[in-house]
């Protein structure tokens, strides 16, 4: 662990809150440290594959594992609490551990694992339960010489169709088994037939838009290849800010990268997806893009946006293959014109009803590019009311609630159809995103955040997220539905979709990185000598057209003892699940009450272990199980985000922040609250390049993210998450790692002139161009280990993240820094170490006087 002998002052700018009242002198480096788990961690597991058979303890989030799955499904794709199940209800009360999962059904796997096998099932489909519907695994029993099987959920026995018949061997195992991966994997897709296939969502009262085509009311979709919209803002706004330009260019670029060969046409969209383009101001524009036109493709204007329709058939969805010349003299042209200059308003509302038009009956993602507040049209909204006199008043409740409710109906509306709707933002002004974004968090979509869009400062972004939306693994028409064991039962979902039903949940789109928590209640007591099971069924439509199923599995110890409880507890988890409970009260609750009830979930947690695993230990030591030794500092840090924090945060960056936290997977949440940190300047000089042996790189340890751990000559780099990279990278490659926005480089006031000039190619602090976006490609070994520390996979995963440059006491970016350090005393908050010395009190104070942390003791009287 990196020690400085002289750290730096907390900078002045940081504002925060003091302990009040007395407390012991403790030694800041004592205290558990997040980061020295994650490290070890790290090296137990580089080294070694997990295996994921019930028993074992799971590899943190955080950690580039290789998993082998034997029957459970790897923790990447499903991520529980605790991997030993309470018994019963009352241990579970006691234990105070939500009982979860985090379930990311199509998430990235590590390129050395076996990928996700594909069942052909034929016109009979998967196996199923003929009792609660659930799907064959490697969990169930045969029974009856293998004509009947015994389902693991609810003990149903099963006939065997003939055509699925095998005998079974002395051990009771099919003879096929190890030939048929849905017997032996956790993980397995089945490819469905038409019994399978979406339906036609039953007709609104008040349908938003006039159909292109009579819909159908019965009957199925046949599953096709994924079409997309794209929608241009060209209002004044859009184009003098150069985001209309920037996005047809970075859209061009990605739809149709270039090549060696330049007579053979690629292109970035599988084959069979089509693409429609609309623009919009006070009007929408419709474009004729079919291949046969040779000159600019004509437009159809449509300027009744209260009602809206699609005035064009033939020619509104095209191959990009096929109509390239077109589609490029279009997008090359749109953000250029100089016409539409005077026109301040955008329907964008109305421009999304008219996709919705557009791909209705079929399903799609549509992707939109705005920046001005949608005044006019469907969902038309006013500038947003004075936020600062709303906070700590019961009117904060409506900051984060749309102002229309046309908005949460078309979110719903694409839900049903199948239609994901991911919107990027690049305005100067506040633009509701409460509002606006409740239709990408409704339909599984994604939001991108660029206020004040600088073509300079944000297109590298930009472009990087793009090409992520387009090329990362997405489904539509998706239906999740999960099941489990009998002596439990589904509670609720947390997350980015849209739910209609007690049972399932909708995703008009899914991708790799969108997750899911699920919380589960007892029904009855469950046999310790018997595994409890948790099964999701993913229901989707690939981008290529194919109709499959995704079915994950787990099966899971239960435990009689707290003991066990808390030794197999999966703390990761436990956060994710928590931030997310916690942020989906905000249209409810105040922010104060929420930080409130953050804190004694936490005490709950740790009050339980001391009550049931070290009742004998004096009330004065604080005691924290090893699986929750970072649970106070996560906590704190999920006050210190953005949608939670105390102090004035504006609505529009509290509702982006917390749509991203709701959807995000395990690893990419514990990375968002607690940014790694780094020291540069203390690097081995084999660190970060690659073996000459075996071409891997082993990237160095961290630091704990506190100003108390840095020195005022070195250089620090905040926001890369942790990661092993397993194959060369080339040392000019950009930087794209997991889904991190922002990452700082600190300088310190009194850095070394070599150093400056090894990475930066100054010699002088004051010669660094705070404005830097990009670091130069020099040809010494500190420029090379720093850009492979930044560098990552970018084919398969991430998008680049902004870079900013922040000196020491001179750039604004120095603020944001700060702010990123969650151990110091910032973000209208606690120190990491008052805020230990806080809930150790009032757990001391529990335990002596026996009150309840929800009763007498609560937190409601704590100084925050």
């Amino acid at each position: 662990m990196y020690s400085p002998e002289h750290p730096i002052p907390q900078p002045p700018h940081s504002a925060g809150l003091a302990y009040k009242g007395l407390r012991a002198a403790i030694d800041p480096h004592a205290i558990p440290s997040p980061v020295e788990a994650v490290e070890l961690d790290r090296e137990k597991w580089e080294s070694e594959a997990y295996t994921t058979l019930p028993g074992n303890h799971a590899p943190l989030s955080t950690t580039d594992f290789v998993a082998i799955d034997q029957g459970n499904s790897s923790p990447r794709f499903l991520r529980v609490s605790t991997w030993n199940v309470p018994s019963t209800s009352r241990l579970a009360s006691d234990c105070e551990i939500p009982l979860a999962a985090i379930i990311q059904p199509l998430a990235d796997q590590d390129p050395r694992e076996e990928p996700v096998p594909l069942v052909e099932t034929g016109d009979l489909g998967p196996m199923r339960c003929g009792n609660c519907r659930g799907y064959i695994n490697p969990w169930c029993k045969w029974v009856a010489g293998g004509t009947k099987w015994k389902c693991n959920l609810c003990t149903h026995e099963t006939e065997v169709a003939p055509e699925h018949f095998c005998n079974l061997d002395a051990n009771f195992m099919r003879l096929d088994h190890l030939q048929r991966p849905e017997l032996n994997k956790g993980t397995v897709d089945f490819s469905v037939p038409e019994a399978y296939w979406a339906p036609h969502p039953s007709p609104h009262i008040s349908p938003l838009y006039e159909p292109v085509v009579s819909e159908p009311h019965t009957g199925s979709r046949k599953p096709q290849p994924m079409d997309y919209v794209f929608v241009f803002d060209v209002s004044s706004e859009s184009i003098r800010s150069g985001f209309t330009a920037a996005a047809c260019t970075h859209l061009l670029d990605l739809l149709y990268p270039s090549t060696e060969d330049a007579s053979t046409p690629t292109c970035s969209l599988l084959p069979g997806s089509r693409l429609c383009i609309l623009s919009i101001d006070r009007t929408l524009h419709f474009y004729d893009l079919a291949p046969h036109n040779d000159r600019f493709p004509p437009v159809l204007v449509v300027p009744d946006i209260n009602d809206v329709f699609v005035p064009l058939n033939t020619g509104l969805f095209v191959d990009p293959r096929e109509a390239r010349d077109v589609i490029t003299k279009l997008l090359s042209s749109l953000g250029q014109s100089e016409e539409g200059l005077e026109v301040r308003e955008a329907a964008l509302g109305s421009a999304l009803i008219s996709s919705l038009a557009a791909l209705a009956g079929r399903g799609g993602q549509v992707v939109a590019f705005a920046a001005t507040l949608p005044t006019v049209g469907a969902g038309a909204l006013t500038p947003p009311p004075e936020e600062t006199t709303l906070y700590g008043t019961d009117k904060e409740k409506s900051l984060f609630t749309p102002r229309a409710d046309a908005w949460r109906e078309l979110g719903e509306q694409c839900a049903e159809q199948g239609i994901g709707v991911s919107i990027f933002l690049g305005m100067s002004q506040p633009i509701d995103v409460a509002s606006i974004g409740v239709v990408s968090s409704m339909t599984g979509g994604e939001l991108f955040f660029y206020p004040r869009f600088d073509p300079v400062k944000d297109g590298d972004v930009f472009r990087s997220q793009l090409w992520r939306l387009l090329t990362r693994t997405t489904a539509y028409n998706c239906t999740m539905r999960v099941r489990c064991s009998n002596g439990l039962r589904v509670s609720k979902y947390y997350g980015n979709f849209y739910q209609n039903t007690n049972t399932d949940i909708q995703f008009g789109t899914l991708d790799a990185d969108k997750a899911v928590s699920v919380l589960f209640d007892h029904g009855r007591t469950l046999d310790e000598r018997e595994y409890a099971f948790i099964q999701c069924a993913t229901l989707y439509t690939t981008a290529a057209g194919q109709r499959r199923v995704r079915v994950l599995n787990l099966a899971l110890e239960v435990a009689a003892l707290a003991g066990n409880v808390f030794r197999f507890a999966d703390m990761d988890a436990v956060v994710s699940h928590m931030v997310r409970e916690e942020i989906s009260k905000l249209p409810n609750q105040r922010i104060l009450a929420i930080q409130e009830s953050l804190t004694e979930n936490c005490s709950a947690i740790l009050l339980a272990y001391r009550k049931h695993c070290a009742a004998s230990q004096a009330p004065s030591q604080l005691i924290i199980p090893e699986a929750f030794r970072a649970l106070p500092v996560y906590t704190l840090a999920m006050m210190k985000s953005k949608p939670l924090k105390g102090r004035n945060v504006i609505a529009d960056v509290r509702n982006y922040t917390a749509h991203k936290i709701m959807s995000m997977g395990v690893r990419t949440t514990m990375q968002h609250l607690y940014p790694r940190l780094l020291a540069l300047h203390d690097l081995r000089d084999d660190a970060a390049l690659p073996n000459p042996t075996t071409g891997q790189i082993e990237m160095p340890s961290l630091m704990r993210a506190s100003h108390l751990f840095m020195e005022g000559h070195g250089l620090y780099l905040i926001g890369i998450p942790i990661t092993s990279l397993q194959e060369p990278v080339l040392i000019d490659s950009i930087i794209y790692p997991d889904n991190e926005e922002l990452m700082i480089i600190w300088v310190g006031s009194s850095v070394s002139p070599q150093l400056l000039k090894d990475l930066f190619d100054v010699d002088d602090i004051f010669q660094l161009d705070p404005h830097l976006t990009q670091l130069p490609t020099l040809s010494t070994r500190f420029s090379a280990q720093v850009r492979n520390i930044l560098a990552h996979r970018y084919a398969r995963r991430g998008w680049q993240p902004k870079l900013l440059l922040a000196r020491q006491n001179m750039d604004a970016a120095e603020i944001e820094f700060s702010d990123m350090l969650v151990e110091d005393q910032n973000n209208a908050a606690m120190s990491y170490l008052d805020y230990l010395c806080l809930v150790h009190k009032q757990i001391n104070a529990a335990l002596t006087s026996g009150a309840s942390l929800s009763g007498g003791m609560s937190f409601r009287g704590t100084p925050w």
